[in-house]
């Protein structure tokens, strides 16, 4: 243990006079990650509030033909305009969201109480149309369903009998589901910083001595190979945690920046559950060294290690993308995948979802036996007599 707490220090301190490198990486890893997601959610919830809210320019195609549909859309904040000459082209080249065609034979259908046709054009592929499409067919809707039961009544037939079933909706969901939705890539974040918060540390300490040719005179000290390999994981594991607090912190108070009114809840992330967040990472930030540890001692060169990285990035995001592409139900398998597990329990701890002790025991225990697997198969590429020799 003497030697391996004395390795942990060499590194961290090694480490630490690096300032520029130490400052990119606690500093920019950590914060980027808040800013960017707090970014994002502002600049879609303010899009979308403002063109939900603002009048909505319409083109319209016949507006001879429906004068009465005109005037209903025109008091409903749209502000109706002249159509272009090729309303086709002025969709496909983004000139126009939606356009409103009404049909030549409107007017007879109408006076005939037959269905008359209005048609919207619009491009479904593009998101910046969804709120102006959903607009134009929610008022088209409310105006067929008012003048419908006008018809009715006329005919002396109650508005009801025409609606067999009355569908209502009532929301169960809390502020801290709905803000789940929109923290869905929170779990990819914090899984990615404590994954490979310390990969750079891990990769220099061993292919990048290596190839400095610094690691055959400390190998040959009378410490044991396994105590120096302990040593530099544990150094990694530690610079790894160390950004993953950073984040959360940074999180934290990110999220409490957010005005409720933009969102229409407000988002929070309390200090226990910070705290569960940690726990729930430092498996995978330990496992994360081991990982690297295990490729860098495998590797032939810094160069090779670093080629690694693209593989490693991606192991996180898999989970999350399936996830978001395909969502399903939690099950306590799920508990014994690494990377899957730390995703479900930390979206659990994002939407105040209670976890049970047999989730935590099964999350916690196969990150340690997966660990000790790695540590193991490391530990035995340190013993190789090739491993001090650069290439």
């Amino acid at each position: 243990m003497n030697a391996v707490w004395v390795v942990l220090k060499k590194e961290l301190l090694d480490l630490f006079r690096d300032r520029r490198t130490m400052m990119i990486s606690l500093l920019m890893g950590p914060l980027l990650g808040p800013a960017l997601m707090i970014g994002i959610i502002t600049l879609i919830a303010t899009k979308e509030t403002e063109r939900a809210e603002k009048p909505l320019e319409l083109p319209v195609i016949g507006v001879e033909h429906a004068p009465n549909l005109i005037d209903w859309l025109s008091m409903h904040n749209i502000v109706v305009e002249a159509a272009p000459a090729d309303p086709d082209a002025a969709i496909l080249n983004q000139d126009e969201d939606v356009i409103l065609r009404i049909s030549e034979d409107f007017g007879a259908d109408w006076r005939g109480s037959e269905p008359a046709t209005v048609e919207i054009l619009h491009d479904s592929t593009r998101q910046d149309a969804r709120i102006p499409v959903r607009r134009i067919e929610s008022l088209l809707e409310g105006y067929s369903a008012q003048v419908g039961a006008m018809r009715l009544l006329t005919r002396g037939v109650h508005p009801a009998v025409g609606t067999p079933l009355q569908i209502t909706h009532r929301d169960l969901s809390t502020p801290e589901s709905r803000s789940g939705m929109i923290l869905a890539f929170l779990p990819y974040f914090l899984i990615l910083g404590g994954f490979l918060g310390g990969a750079q540390l891990a990769m220099d300490a061993t292919a990048g001595e290596r190839e400095r040719q610094s690691l055959e005179p400390l190998l040959a000290t009378p410490a044991a190979r396994g105590a120096i390999m302990s040593g530099k994981l544990a150094a990694s594991s530690v610079f790894a945690l160390l950004t993953t607090l950073l984040s959360l912190l940074a999180f934290k108070f990110a999220f409490a920046l957010v005005p409720a009114s933009l969102l229409g809840f407000k988002v929070e992330l309390g200090a226990w559950a910070v705290v569960q967040m940690f726990a729930v990472i430092v498996p995978i930030s330990v496992f994360g060294s081991c990982l690297v540890t295990l490729l860098s001692a495998n590797a032939k060169s810094m160069k090779e290690a670093q080629s690694y990285m693209t593989l490693l990035m991606l192991l996180p995001m898999i989970p999350s993308m399936i996830l978001m592409v395909s969502p399903v139900k939690n099950q306590l398998w799920m508990m014994a995948v690494p990377l899957l597990s730390q995703n479900q329990m930390i979206m659990k701890l994002i939407r105040h979802e209670p976890i049970s002790g047999d989730e935590w025991a099964i999350c916690l225990s196969v990150g340690v036996v997966v660990v000790a697997i790695i540590w193991w198969l490391a530990a035995r590429l340190y013993h190789r007599e090739q491993l001090a020799i650069s290439s």
